[in-house]
C-alpha cells in the first residue's frame, strides 16, 4: 500500500504521544479572532458525504482564519450522486487544485483511501464507526484548560460506545497518557470487545460507579433509531444511562462534562446538566477552530 501523503491526520490510534503534544502545544498558539496568513493562497477542500454542523463550519473558520479558500463539496447535488466512485471524486478535486481535502464519510477507511492514492494531504473527519480523530485533539485540548495534565486523569464515558467514532479516537488518545477510563452503557452499547481498544479499560453498567470520583465525563449522543433495536425503552435508558445532577454529584467537586454533540436534552442529559457550570460542552464547539487551525497548518507545512 502507498504511504499517506505528509501532513494527513487519518486517525488517532497511530500517533505518537508526543506528536499530539505538539498538535495541541501549536492550537495553543492560534487565535481565530486575530488571523494569521499562514496559508494564505491555500485551498481547502471539504468533502463531507455526512451531514455536519460543527466539524464542518469550524474546519471552514479555521481555514478562512489563516487566509485559505475554501470549497464545500456535499454528497448531494453533485457527481458523487451519479454514481462517481471516491477515488475517482478525489482524482478531480485534486486536479482542480486542491491542496488538502477534509473529508468526513459512512464507511471506515474512506479517508485512508484518499490518502494513499492522492497527493495531498488528506484530514479524517469522521469515517463511519472507525476514528473522529479531531474530536478527541479538541476533548484534550478542553480537557488541559481544566486540568494540569491528562496523566492519571479519571475519565467517564457513558452511553453508546460501540458506534460512537468519538469515544473511538478518545480512548486511543487518553491512554497513550496514562488516564483511567471507564466504560458505561447497554449492552449492546458496549459489548466486551471494546477492552481491546487499550489496556486498562474499565468497563460497568452502573452509571453511578462510573462517575464515581470522576475528573471529567463524556456523554455521548444516542440515536433513538439504535435503542429501539435493543431490549431497553426509551424511558428504561433514560433512568438508567441518563446524566443527571444527583449524578453528577457523585464525580469530583470541579469534574468537567462533555458531549461531542449534537446533544438531546432529556434523553442523553437533562437540561439543568447541560447549562449547569461544569458542562464545557460550548467550550467544546469553541476550541474546535484552534485546534483545527492547527491541523490544517501542519497538513500544509505550516506549523512554526
Amino acid at each position: 500500500m502507498n504511504k499517506a501523503a505528509p501532513g494527513s491526520l487519518l486517525g488517532i490510534e497511530h500517533l505518537e504521544a508526543s506528536e499530539i503534544l505538539r498538535l495541541l502545544a501549536l492550537a495553543r498558539r492560534m487565535n481565530p479572532r486575530k488571523p494569521r496568513p499562514l496559508l494564505r493562497g491555500k485551498r481547502v477542500l471539504l468533502l463531507f458525504y455526512e451531514a455536519s454542523t460543527r466539524t464542518r463550519s469550524s474546519f471552514e473558520i479555521a481555514a478562512k482564519s489563516m487566509g485559505a479558500m475554501t470549497t464545500l463539496v456535499l454528497s448531494s447535488g453533485s457527481s458523487i450522486e451519479k454514481g462517481e466512485s471516491l477515488l475517482d471524486t478525489g482524482y478531480t478535486l485534486q486536479a482542480v487544485g486542491a491542496d488538502v481535502m477534509v473529508i468526513r464519510h459512512p464507511n471506515a477507511g474512506a479517508p485512508l483511501l484518499m490518502a494513499t492514492h492522492l497527493d495531498i494531504p488528506v484530514i479524517n473527519a469522521g469515517d463511519g464507526m472507525h476514528e473522529h480523530p479531531t474530536q478527541a485533539l479538541l476533548d484534550a485540548y478542553t480537557i488541559l484548560r481544566h486540568r494540569k495534565t491528562l496523566k492519571s486523569l479519571q475519565m467517564a464515558i457513558v452511553g453508546d460506545i460501540y458506534h460512537s467514532r468519538v469515544a473511538r479516537s478518545a480512548i486511543h488518545l487518553l491512554s497513550k497518557f496514562g488516564a483511567r477510563i471507564t466504560l458505561c452503557g447497554p449492552s449492546e452499547f458496549l459489548p466486551e470487545v471494546a477492552t481491546s481498544l487499550a489496556p486498562g479499560l474499565h468497563i460497568t453498567r452502573t452509571v453511578e460507579e462510573a462517575v464515581r470520583g470522576a475528573d471529567a465525563i463524556m456523554v455521548l449522543r444516542v440515536q433513538k433509531e439504535r435503542l429501539a433495536g435493543t431490549k431497553l425503552r426509551l424511558q428504561d435508558y433514560i433512568s438508567r444511562y441518563q446524566m443527571t445532577m444527583a449524578r453528577m454529584k457523585l464525580a469530583k467537586r470541579d469534574a468537567i462534562l462533555m458531549h461531542p454533540g449534537p446533544i438531546i436534552r432529556g434523553l442523553e442529559l437533562t437540561w439543568e446538566v447541560a447549562d449547569c457550570p461544569q458542562s464545557v460542552i460550548v467550550e467544546e464547539v469553541h476550541n474546535g477552530v484552534p485546534v483545527r487551525m492547527a491541523v490544517l497548518a501542519k497538513a500544509l507545512g505550516k506549523a512554526r
